[in-house]
């Protein structure tokens, strides 16, 4: 290895920073585990090298704490952070705070995570470097007149989407011109509360679309490779359930043609680190809606099929390493199926943290577990309710099934209910085992009670 990290603080919590100890510690890297006082006996906290606590259980003064997190990497010495997914992978302020502070931020440059954090600015650089959007507005729209020219050229229905949204969030449909005002007024109340920005845009929504996402990876000589498609169709409320490698929808041309766009495009832009471009997929056409400037949840899907530890490059990209391998060395072999298991009622989706009394994951071949859980930790109730990651691999997509039903049905968490039921019955679902579901699919399943 031409160039290593001397330390490297991980600032993140539960399975993600698990499973990016695993890669440093694999690298010989040693690392410090950041956490609240809620997390103090955390298994992230356990098993790192050193650990510092930042805060009190809020998010918000703990794993949101910059100051805190910058002073734990300089009072341990660290010369770089991993921020994983949430908290602050995708803040730019954050990464320009590192920066300064003479560290080394392990994620894309500060101007790109601030350029695809904005929707508007994000389509925009995506249209100019030729990939494909979804019919809508050019920017931000200035008002309710200028969203009814625009809804009334593209058509009905439309989605009023928050520039700076995610997750669902300051997100409404208009069917008809009489719900173009509600739609617009409340994407943008949301918008406010949750972004600070109530900038909102148009575009047309799809009524049956695939939910397709190209992982890539580009180091800072100019090398970019894509390591295929996922399927991220199944979702409630925009929040992902399930995800595919790859798509039963798209065949091998579709996703050679996806690629190269995707690679020329952010070879240009002069992007460096992961990244995730998202598209739907509707009557064989992709259209971009975002990009994320970090790492996935779903990211072990793509590891199985590829056989790359993609935290592993991360690290390796950061320190200044060469990619070493061109997009004809990527290899993808047979299929995975990640579940999200979730601490909530598989019914009524309520959060529901407390004591897990006993927890048993299931192994065998093609079976990884990504999770934080043991048997007498208590799940707090401050942060996101993902508990645990159940990731299958075998040679075919039925084989994948199979062991996915193997494994649902070995898996045992104890004290708090969770959604592995929920995935029972959608792994027996008809639609999912033929592979004919859109984004829509789940939340009818879930509402008929299937």
């Amino acid at each position: 290895m031409a160039a290593q990290f001397s330390k490297v603080l991980i600032a993140n919590r539960g399975e993600i920073a698990l499973r990016i100890q695993r890669a440093c510690r694999e690298m010989g890297i040693p690392t410090v585990a950041v956490h609240s006082t809620a997390d103090a006996e955390a298994m992230h906290v356990r098993l790192a090298d050193e650990s510092v606590c930042i805060g009190p259980p809020a998010a918000r003064e703990s794993y949101l704490n910059t100051a805190a997190i910058l002073s734990a990497a300089i009072i341990t010495g660290a010369d770089a952070i991993h921020p994983g997914y949430g908290f602050l992978a995708e803040n730019a302020e954050f990464a320009d705070m590192v920066e300064a502070h003479g560290l080394t931020f392990i994620g894309p440059a500060p101007a790109h995570i601030r350029m695809m954090g904005d929707k508007i600015a994000a389509k925009t650089a995506m249209a100019a470097l030729g990939v494909p959007l979804v019919p809508g507005s050019q920017g931000e729209l200035s008002g309710l007149e200028e969203a009814r020219a625009v809804a009334g050229r593209i058509g009905y229905p439309v989605l009023i989407k928050a520039a700076a949204g995610g997750g669902g969030r300051g997100m409404k449909v208009a069917q008809t011109p009489d719900g173009l005002e509600d739609a617009w007024r409340v994407a943008r109340v949301e918008s406010r509360a949750a972004f600070g920005n109530d900038a909102v845009y148009l575009e047309k929504y799809l009524d049956r679309p695939r939910h397709i996402e190209l992982q890539v990876m580009a180091d800072a000589h100019g090398h970019v490779v894509h390591f295929g498609e996922r399927d991220c169709s199944l979702q409630r409320r925009h929040q992902k359930l399930l995800e595919e490698a790859g798509s039963p929808a798209i065949g091998p041309q579709a996703r050679t043609r996806l690629g190269a766009d995707v690679t020329a495009a952010l070879a240009r832009l002069g992007y460096r680190n992961a990244g995730t471009l998202e598209f739907l997929y509707q009557d064989g056409q992709f259209a971009f809606i975002e990009m994320n400037t970090r790492l996935q949840v779903e990211h072990p899907v793509t590891e199985m099929v590829c056989g790359i530890d993609l935290v592993r490059e991360q690290i390796r990209i950061a320190a200044g390493e060469a990619l070493g391998y061109g997009q004809e060395d990527v290899r993808f072999a047979g299929h995975a199926i990640e579940c999200r298991v979730t601490a909530e009622d598989p019914e009524t989706f309520t959060p529901t943290p407390g004591l897990v009394t006993a927890f048993h994951a299931p192994g065998g071949l093609g079976v990884r577990v990504d999770s934080a859980l043991y048997a007498g930790y208590r799940v707090p109730p401050y942060y996101d309710s993902l508990i645990a990651k159940l990731v299958v691999h075998a040679p075919t997509r039925e084989q994948a099934i199979a062991r996915l039903r193997r494994s649902l049905a070995e898996f045992a968490v104890v004290g708090i209910k969770t959604t592995l039921p929920l995935h029972e019955r959608v792994v027996e679902a008809p639609e999912f085992q033929a592979g004919d579901y859109d984004i829509h699919w789940l939340e009818r399943f879930v509402a008929a009670g299937s």
